[in-house]
């Protein structure tokens, strides 16, 4: 029989990071591992202070140094550890690693356009698409809820991989994650009974307005 247990997954970015703040910020995918800036980490402190008073069972990360750095903020109060999750790390880039928008559409023009016209099949140049993202965040997300039933989660990922997961949960097209809202700590909360996920939050930033 299938069971009617709740399980709440609270999916949030990590933290801000130099590349993040920088103008115009530029692309920081799979290949650039850098740590909190100094804004990144009072707000990894701020989401972390945030979710104290819940009761969490378990904290999950990307392996990333930034994802890493903000799980541990948030773990710290329930004296949880944090666990890694190989799969979760950012989007590849693949080429356009650490360049800015207007500099790659520049250079290159052509894949700049089809990937704004359909990032769901047209990837990062040399990188990956966001169904390529889809595929291989969810079933590990699939996993720890079938794990942790009935229990509540934290998972720190990144913005590409909330986006793929996030337009799956609403029904969209793949092409279509790119445009989703996700800034730097925001938390979406995520309910799964039945094996049915639904997002009843998104992109909450409340907690940061003081920063």
């Amino acid at each position: 029989m299938p069971s009617d247990k709740r399980t709440t997954l609270y999916l949030i970015r990590h933290g801000a990071t130099a590349s993040n703040e920088q103008t115009p910020p530029i692309l920081q995918g799979s290949g650039v591992d850098s740590p909190l800036s100094e804004l990144g980490k009072q707000q990894a402190e701020a989401t972390g202070k945030l979710l104290a008073s819940l009761k969490l069972d378990v904290v999950c990360s990307s392996p990333m140094a930034r994802a890493i750095s903000t799980a541990k903020a948030i773990a710290a109060p329930h004296d949880l550890p944090v666990n890694t999750v190989e799969n979760l790390h950012e989007i590849d880039v693949g080429d356009w690693e650490s360049l800015d928008w207007g500099t790659i559409s520049e250079r290159t023009p052509e894949a700049y356009r089809q990937f704004m016209e359909d990032s769901g099949t047209h990837g990062y140049l040399g990188g990956e698409s966001y169904q390529d993202v889809l595929d291989r965040v969810l079933p590990p997300i699939e996993r720890l809820i079938k794990d942790f039933e009935g229990r509540t989660i934290a998972v720190v990922a990144h913005k590409a991989v909330n986006r793929s997961l996030l337009a799956s949960m609403l029904g969209l097209e793949m092409r279509r994650a790119k445009d989703l809202p996700q800034d730097n700590c925001c938390i979406n909360r995520i309910v799964a009974r039945n094996s049915e996920l639904k997002l009843d939050t998104m992109n909450s930033t409340l907690h940061l307005a003081s920063l």
